[in-house]
């Protein structure tokens, strides 16, 4: 069997990482594309997956995203065509799904935020197996075309593509961080620039709050971030792809806009706020009523403190794994003639 798999975004490299190691040890041939975006192509370096790289990112407006949507499609069916796949799988990735309908190759697709409505109308449509967490109501992606394809798992996907990770420790070294001191991790809204609202908005206040605390590693999510970031001073801003879950796991806060480090730190047993501005997902609803998850709604709620090492060895004696062949599984479904 040969598969292609498509890495769109940076969290898109851990969490298929074992998918990808799963179906080679079953004797699948497993060719892998990348977009050129965020630090996608540099963690996929990091973690020894060979990605050929076509297109990169256009930029948020939709104009910009559809003219993108149609340059890569065009570019990656120029490239598997020939290939002779038999399945192709991304999380959230537009373009696999569009290329491989034009060279009618079964595909399946992931996510796990049921809110990214264009995104999920081409997905959902043309892919033969929609892979979710079962926190998601079926309901909430009919509209999408999502009904009869649904293929659904306990669970974060994050103790899924986790279950065989423990930290280590030299990442903390190599950033210079004390293992003494409290540490927060903190991820940037996915604004293009945060000019202004470093001195403004309640992410600025409770990043200049943590900095009176202790230590503040810093991941940006632009190239302008980065800079407005290095002209405040106080964070530590990598300058290349890092080991981020054993980040995740070494800090005493992790404060996030987005969604799958917030999840890696529930996963991870790490404190975990989320500034998510936009509408609630299912999963992180369930965490937050069950209090795995915080909601940051005022920066005073911060509080940076060292963990004892009790509550480290508590939170990963708690932690749950779980087997990632079930999402490879639910992946090859694809290929059934029971998808629709």
């Amino acid at each position: 069997m040969r598969v292609w798999v498509d890495l769109t975004n940076s969290p898109h490299v851990l969490v298929l990482r074992p998918v990808i190691e799963n179906l080679r040890a079953q004797g699948a041939e497993v060719e892998v594309t990348a977009r050129d975006f965020a630090q996608t192509v540099a963690l996929c370096e990091l973690h020894g997956i060979d990605a050929t790289v076509i297109g990169h990112h256009r930029g948020g407006k939709l104009t910009a995203k559809a003219r993108g949507l149609v340059d890569r499609s065009i570019a990656m069916r120029k490239w598997a065509k020939g290939r002779s796949f038999d399945l192709a799988i991304g999380h959230g990735s537009n373009d696999v799904n569009v290329a491989a309908r034009l060279l009618s190759i079964p595909a399946a697709t992931m996510f796990d935020y049921e809110w990214a409505t264009v995104q999920h109308n081409v997905n959902c449509r043309l892919a033969q197996a929609v892979v979710v967490p079962q926190a998601i109501p079926p309901e909430r992606l009919d509209r999408y075309g999502a009904r009869g394809k649904l293929r659904r798992y306990e669970g974060l996907k994050e103790e899924y593509y986790l279950a065989d990770f423990e930290p280590d420790p030299s990442v903390l070294g190599e950033l210079g961080l004390s293992a003494a001191e409290p540490l927060a991790v903190v991820r940037t809204p996915p604004a293009v620039s945060l000019y202004h609202r470093f001195e403004n908005s309640a992410f600025s206040d409770v990043l200049v709050k943590l900095r009176e605390q202790g230590q503040v590693v810093v991941l940006p999510r632009t190239e302008e971030q980065r800079i407005e970031l290095q002209q405040a001073g106080g964070f530590v801003i990598p300058e290349r792809a890092v080991d981020g879950p054993s980040l995740v796991a070494l800090a005493d806060l992790v404060v996030s806009a987005g969604g799958t480090m917030n999840r890696e730190a529930v996963a991870l047993g790490t404190p975990v706020l989320t500034t998510f501005e936009g509408k609630i997902g299912a999963v992180d609803e369930e965490l937050i009523r069950t209090g795995r998850m915080g909601r940051l709604e005022d920066p005073d709620q911060v509080e940076l403190v060292r963990r004892s090492q009790a509550d480290e060895a508590a939170s990963s004696a708690s932690r749950v794994r779980r087997d990632p062949q079930l999402l490879v599984d639910l992946l090859l479904s694809a290929r059934s003639p029971l998808a629709s």
